[in-house]
């Protein structure tokens, strides 16, 4: 049960990293990477037969590749969403 809360958090927290790089926020590179490597390792989960975890491998490389390229928008909002969707309900659970 702590293990989804904790999973729950990294998602809120790269949501964030999102929203700061949609607003135009300086975000540190080590954040976008330490982010980036959490949702690939979350990721992993895919190979497990979790759908979902699909939404982590996507958001990872969208991060990395926005350190390098100027994104467009939709692409970085949908991975925002999606992360903030997925961190929000892994603390609505409750068992």
């Amino acid at each position: 049960m702590i293990l989804l809360k904790i999973l729950g958090l990294i998602d809120l927290i790269s949501g964030i990293a999102f929203l700061m790089l949609i607003f135009g926020l300086n975000v540190y590179i080590q954040v976008i990477l330490f982010c980036a490597g959490l949702l690939l390792l979350k990721g992993m989960f895919a190979l497990g037969g979790d759908v979902l975890s699909f939404v982590d491998l996507l958001s990872s490389g969208v991060l990395i590749l926005s350190i390098f390229f100027s994104l467009p928008t939709f692409l970085v909002w949908i991975c925002a969403f999606l992360l903030f969707a997925k961190g929000f309900v892994s603390f609505l659970l409750i068992k």
